[in-house]
């Protein structure tokens, strides 16, 4: 019999590759199918096009914005949902729909993220529970913020949300313009705050500052939260997480929804092995138990509410549970992908900037405007 080999592309972090590379040495054993995984970096990850991947790979984990730009270029093959109801009905707040474009369903949730709050516990009481406390945190020189693009405009995105005025994903305007300009002012004044080089790092790079001994990092009010830093002796030090701290007294909503799908290339010559191999490392006995073992950060409720998956990972499934069933869906229309990268960009230059608040957000919505047309 020929084996059937099956080559998968991810993203180099242990959450990213370790956890694939796991369930797929149980897959070979149960099936005899063999799944190589490559790694590609984060920001690659967040930018680089699917379907210059899909030439080359038979499986590929992607964000959710790529599914309108994917859709188009037919780079993708579509999930027969009847086969989908566990994952669907296990799914975490929205990450199963956020795969779901123009009637298909083009990728399964494998890993659920959104905005949460990472505090280190060896020094906080507690985590701080609102925007007052982390100021005065800030003000010590106490707290971090990811703005690398494109987490600056993740951080908009949440905060206008957790105010009351979640982006328009349809537009034509995507922020309101009163509460997307005191978002601006807020951020200003906590970038005035922090360290300048937060401007230049993502999630990946605050946490292994604040995981350090010796770091003057207590609090991060907004990043992706990585379940890995919260396992003992992962790093020097173990991090907690929490919901994200509430914002003129609204509470964990509106969280830009992050994560990753496992898809199947339209050219795989073994297409029906990669859905075979998706779907189970997608539903509940993959997520619950290889899975998350291996360092995942599961996208199925089974793993969320499991007692050994939470006592492993310090409560790090239900500390922020909250957050993530309240995540807010971003964009995903072709075109979008353009959008996110140079608003990031213009966003971080103005908020260095003096330009007005207002401003900057009519340059954001002029662009969202523009990413619609095309």
């Amino acid at each position: 019999m020929t084996t059937i080999e099956l080559k998968g592309m991810t993203w180099d972090h242990p959450r990213g590759y370790e956890p694939l590379a796991a369930c797929s040495a149980l897959w070979k054993q149960r099936t005899g199918v063999d799944i190589r995984w490559d790694r590609r970096s984060l920001q690659d990850f967040e930018a680089f096009p699917v379907d210059q991947l899909a030439r080359q790979y038979d499986l590929i984990v992607i964000d959710h914005p790529h599914v309108g730009q994917v859709t188009r270029e037919g780079c993708l093959l579509p999930f027969d949902e009847a086969r989908l109801g566990s994952i669907a009905r296990g799914s975490v707040g929205r990450s199963f729909p956020s795969y779901h474009w123009q009637g298909r369903q083009w990728a399964l949730p494998i890993d659920a993220a959104t905005q949460v709050l990472a505090w280190r516990p060896d020094r906080l009481e507690a985590a701080p529970s609102d925007w007052t406390q982390v100021l005065e945190l800030a003000r010590a020189g106490r707290v971090a913020l990811p703005l690398r693009p494109p987490h600056s405009l993740m951080c908009l995105y949440t905060l206008c949300a957790q105010l009351g005025a979640p982006g328009r994903v349809e537009g034509p305007e995507l922020f309101d313009v009163e509460i997307a300009s005191e978002v601006c002012e807020r951020l200003r004044q906590l970038i005035g705050l922090i360290d300048p080089k937060c401007l230049s790092q993502d999630p990946i790079a605050v946490f292994e500052d604040m995981a350090r001994r010796d770091s003057r990092i207590d609090c991060v009010p907004l990043i992706y939260g990585y379940v890995n830093y919260a396992w003992q002796e992962f790093r020097p030090v173990r991090l907690g997480f929490a919901d994200i701290p509430a914002f003129d007294g609204n509470g964990p909503r509106g969280s830009a929804l992050g994560g990753t799908g496992i898809a199947v290339s339209a050219r795989s010559a073994h297409a029906e092995a990669a859905f075979d191999f998706a779907v189970w490392v997608a539903d509940a006995e993959a997520q619950r138990g290889p899975f998350a073992a291996a360092g995942g950060q599961p996208g199925h409720s089974a793993a969320w509410e499991d007692d050994a998956v939470n006592r492993s990972a310090g409560d790090f499934y239900r500390a922020t549970r909250e957050t993530l069933e309240g995540a807010w869906v971003r964009p995903r229309h072709d075109g979008y992908m353009n959008f996110q990268q140079a608003a990031s960009l213009k966003l971080n230059a103005a908020l260095r900037s003096d330009l007005p608040a207002r401003a900057i957000v009519d340059i954001l919505n002029t662009l969202f405007r523009e990413s619609l047309s095309r």
